[in-house]
């Protein structure tokens, strides 16, 4: 019997071990490429993706603070909390396929194939680096927040795409050249060289999110900024906080119209937070 691109999703979230996760959601992407997938999603998706023992998972208010400075922990902690972003995301890709996908064109499963075949790079190139530097994935504990994008969204393809590529995604493109500039100061410029090549993917991901969006805001006649910032307000526990890197997010077809109006005016500089996604699914206050 012919594998379907639904199983293949299955496997790739059903699978724990990380090296294991990228040789799956890569052979998952070349075997959609090369026609070997069915056009079928009979497989239901996981509440949650396989993990491995370690890293230890918290919640946000446990996570220990990150060092600052550019110390080698420092540099460390922020490329393990990075290398876990990417390890999700490529859960989230995988997801978005497996639970959406026959809602969509066979373009759309296109695109979000390659999505989560780079997901798994990015995190490859990571976790190399860490090892490079003595340590390796699973070595400190890692934020348990960024799966709730998934959760809240599990129902409704636009919302999952309105708050991870769209919002989730796009922050990356606001502080990923910060991030390059502390670590080229810190004298590590083998550790920025692997966030360029993401910042680059993560353009093109961030497009997809915008084209998937806008076409089903076509399909339903509706208006994308308007209903984006709908699906916003519903789903996502946190602010929009700049600086935003507003020629990025133009690069991806995320236009100011969709996010300057839900702005939060008051936020503190970009230093003020983690250099990653992480800190975007800490709970409002009750």
């Amino acid at each position: 019997m012919q594998a379907t691109a639904g199983t293949a999703c299955l496997t790739v979230l059903s699978t724990a071990d990380p090296a294991a996760k990228i040789r799956a959601a890569r052979q998952a992407a070349r075997d959609w490429r090369l026609g070997r997938l069915g056009w079928a999603f009979d497989a239901t998706m996981p509440d949650r993706p396989a993990r491995p023992d370690r890293p230890e998972l918290l919640a946000p208010r446990y996570m220990p603070k990150r060092r600052k400075g550019g110390g080698p922990a420092g540099r460390i902690a922020l490329l393990h909390a990075l290398a876990h972003i990417e390890f999700v995301a490529i859960d989230l890709a995988f997801d978005l396929i497996g639970r959406f996908g026959a809602r969509f064109p066979r373009a759309f499963v296109d695109d979000w194939m390659r999505v989560g075949a780079d997901e798994a790079m990015h995190f490859a190139i990571l976790d190399r680096r860490l090892r490079q530097l003595g340590s390796f994935y699973g070595a400190l504990p890692a934020h348990d927040g960024l799966w709730e994008a998934a959760e809240l969204t599990a129902h409704d393809a636009l919302a999952r795409i309105a708050i991870v590529p769209m919002i989730l995604e796009a922050r990356a493109l606001d502080i990923t050249p910060q991030t390059i500039a502390r670590l080229e100061a810190a004298g590590d410029p083998a550790s920025a060289q692997p966030l360029r090549r993401i910042m680059r993917d993560e353009i093109v991901h961030v497009a997809a999110g915008v084209r998937w969006f806008r076409y089903g805001c076509v399909v339903r006649n509706d208006s994308p900024p308007e209903t984006w910032r709908k699906l916003v307000s519903k789903y996502f526990r946190g602010s929009l906080k700049p600086p935003f890197n507003d020629s990025a997010r133009a690069a991806a077809g995320l236009t100011t119209d969709f996010y300057s109006a839900v702005a939060d005016p008051y936020a503190h500089a970009a230093e003020k937070f983690l250099s990653s996604r992480e800190g975007l699914f800490r709970r409002r206050p009750a």
